[in-house]
C-alpha cells in the first residue's frame, strides 16, 4: 500500500517548523507535493521521494557507504516502497537491505522519530537505456543511533554498495548534514524512547486511560492518560512500539495510525522524555475490550478535560489535535489534486467489536503436500511455530492481500482468477481479546518457488503431508487443514474455554 500523499506533507510541514529558512531551498519538494502525482513512487519521475538512515554509534561516528554507481560515500538510502508503513521505516528497510544492519539494533534519536534530521535535493543523471530521463530526488534522512557499543556485522547489498565505513562527525561528505550533526546538542543523548497512540472517535471523544495509583511504580499514577509505553528490543519502530503496547494494555488494533509529532513529558525524577504520538480513529465502545494494566478507559470531549486529574501536556495535546480535526470537517486534497471529501461516519452500535480480518494461503502441490512457514522465534506471535502464509487486510480486498503477502514473504505470484475461498475460522485467543476472521484461500495454479523474502519473520518453507503435520503448527491452522480435507467451510475456535473446538459441517451454518 503506497504511503499517503497527505503523510509526506505533514512530515515536511513539521521539518520546515523546525528549520522555517531552509523552505526557499525545499521549494522543488513543495511544488512536487501540490501535484496530484505520488511522490512517494519512483515511477514519478518528476521528482520523488527517498529515504535515508543517519546512523551515530556510540563513539560518536557516522556510517557511510561506498555507492558503487556513483562512486561516492554516501548514508545508506534508497526508494520507498508499497510495504513500507511509514517514511522511517523506508528508511531501516534500506539500513538493513544496504548494509544487514536490522532494524532492531538502532533507535531513533530522541525527538527525531518521525520527522527527519535533514532534508536533501539532488538530481539524478538521465539513464536513456532503461528510458529514464534526469529528475530529482528528494532526500529525507532520518536520525539512528546504534544501541551496541560492539562491532556490528555487516552484510553488504553488494550489487550496489562496495564497503562501507564509520567516520567521525567532522569527516561526513554533505556540508549541511554535517553541520546540523556537529550543532546536534549534547544534552540530546538518547534515552529509552517512548510511543502513546491518541484515539479520536467520529463524535470527537478522546479515549482516555485512568491509570493504577501505584506512586512511585509507574508513570502518571492515578491519571488519565494515553496508551503506550517504552520501545522494546523487538520493536524495529516506533510504530511498532505503539501498536504493541495497544495490543498488549487493550487488545486493541488500528488499520490506520499517523504521526501526529513527538511530545516531551517529565517523569516525577525530572527526565525529561521524550514521546512519539501516533494519531489513530476508533469508533468502538472501550468497555468491551480487555484491558490487562490500568483502572478503566473511556471516551472524553476536549472540553470535559478540566474535570480530570490529567498532565497538561496530555489535555494540550488533546486541545491541539481536537482543534486540526473538528467534528464533521471535510477533507480535502493537497492544492493542485483532485478534491475528495471524507463522510463522516456514524459510530459502531452499541456491543459492536471490530474483527481483524486474515488471510492465508492454502498452497497444495499436485502430490497433496500443503506449505507451511516456520516463524521467527522473535516474532510476537506464534514464535517457532509453523503457519500458513499469512497477513492483515489492510485498506484493500481480501485477495488482493493475499496476492500482496504470498508475493512479499515467498516471492510467489498468483493470479486473481485463481484463487477460491476454502475456508473460514472465527477464532479468539483468549475471552475478551479481540476476535479474528481468518479466510483461508487456495491457488489453484501459482507461479515460482516459495523463497524466503521475510528473513525476521519466517525462518523456513517446507510442503507437508496433511495427515503428518508438525505439532508445532499454530491450532487454529490445523483445525483449518483439516476442515478443508473435510469439505468443511466453517470453524471456530477458543470462543468456549469449556468445551472443545468446534468444527461445522455445511448444514451447521446453513
Amino acid at each position: 500500500m503506497p504511503l499517503p500523499h497527505d503523510d509526506t506533507r505533514t512530515t515536511v510541514e513539521t521539518y520546515l517548523a523546525r528549520h522555517p529558512h531552509e523552505r526557499p531551498q525545499l521549494g522543488g519538494l513543495l511544488k512536487a507535493l501540490d501535484r496530484p502525482n505520488d511522490i512517494a513512487s519512483r515511477s514519478t519521475l518528476t521528482g520523488h521521494v527517498t529515504c535515508g538512515a543517519i546512523v551515530i554509534d556510540p563513539l560518536g561516528r557516522v556510517l557511510h557507504g561506498l555507492h558503487r554507481a556513483s562512486g561516492k560515500v554516501l548514508a545508506p538510502r534508497g526508494h520507498a516502497e508499497p510495504e513500507d508503513e511509514s517514511l522511517a521505516d523506508a528508511a531501516l528497510r534500506e539500513l538493513h537491505e544496504k548494509t544487514g544492519i536490522p532494524p532492531q539494533a538502532v533507535a531513533p534519536w530522541p525527538g527525531y522519530e518521525t520527522v527527519p534530521f535533514h532534508i536533501d535535493i539532488h538530481d539524478i543523471d538521465a539513464h536513456p537505456g532503461n528510458g529514464e530521463p534526469g529528475h530529482p530526488h528528494f532526500d529525507l534522512r532520518f536520525l539512528f543511533r546504534l544501541l551496541t557499543a560492539a562491532e556490528v556485522p555487516v552484510v553488504l547489498q553488494e550489487e550496489e554498495v562496495a564497503g562501507v565505513e564509520w567516520r567521525p562527525m567532522d569527516r561526513v561528505t554533505s556540508p549541511s548534514l554535517r553541520e546540523k550533526l556537529l550543532n546536534l546538542p549534547p544534552a540530546a543523548e538518547p534515552v529509552t524512547a517512548n510511543a502513546s497512540a491518541l484515539i479520536y472517535n467520529d463524535r470527537g471523544e478522546y479515549l482516555l486511560h485512568l491509570r493504577d495509583y501505584f506512586p512511585g511504580q509507574i508513570w502518571e499514577p492515578g491519571m488519565w492518560s494515553l496508551l503506550g509505553g517504552g520501545r522494546e528490543p523487538q520493536d524495529a519502530t516506533l510504530e511498532h512500539t505503539v501498536r504493541r503496547e495497544l495490543h498488549e494494555e487493550a487488545g486493541l488494533h488500528l488499520t490506520d495510525l499517523t504521526p501526529f509529532g513527538t511530545e516531551e513529558a517529565k517523569s516525577d525524577a525530572g527526565t525529561t522524555v521524550p514521546i512519539a504520538i501516533y494519531a489513530g480513529r476508533w469508533n468502538g465502545d472501550p468497555r468491551d475490550l480487555h484491558l490487562t494494566e490500568g483502572v478503566m478507559l473511556a471516551w472524553f470531549a476536549p472540553d470535559d478535560l478540566h474535570r480530570l486529574r490529567i498532565a497538561p501536556t496530555t489535555s494540550d495535546l488533546v486541545r491541539r489535535h481536537a482543534a486540526s480535526h473538528p467534528v464533521g470537517a471535510s477533507c480535502t486534497a493537497p492544492q493542485g489534486g483532485a478534491a475528495s471529501e471524507e463522510k463522516l461516519r456514524p459510530a459502531s452500535p452499541h456491543g459492536t467489536v471490530l474483527n481483524v480480518v486474515g488471510v492465508h494461503l492454502y498452497l497444495e502441490r499436485p502430490d497433496g503436500t500443503v506449505l507451511l512457514g516456520l516463524r521467527h522465534p522473535d516474532s510476537a506471535f506464534a514464535p517457532s511455530t509453523w503457519h500458513a502464509l499469512a497477513g492483515h487486510c489492510e485498506q484493500e480486498s481480501a485477495i488482493t492481500c493475499l496476492i500482496r503477502e504470498a508475493q512479499e514473504e515467498a516471492g510467489l505470484q498468483i493470479q486473481a482468477q485463481d484463487v477460491e475461498l476454502v475456508h473460514v475460522v472465527h477464532h479468539i485467543d483468549r475471552a475478551g481479546d479481540q476476535p479474528r476472521m481468518g479466510l483461508f484461500f487456495r491457488a489453484r495454479t501459482w507461479t515460482g518457488e516459495p523463497d524466503l523474502r521475510e528473513p525476521d519473520k519466517c525462518t523456513q518453507w517446507k510442503f507437508w503431508d496433511p495427515t503428518a503435520l508438525p505439532d508445532n503448527l499454530v491450532p487454529y491452522t490445523r483445525v483449518a487443514i483439516e476442515g478443508i480435507r473435510a469439505g468443511r467451510p466453517y470453524s471456530e475456535t477458543g470462543w468456549d474455554e469449556h468445551a472443545s473446538d468446534h468444527a461445522h459441517t455445511p448444514e451447521d451454518v446453513q
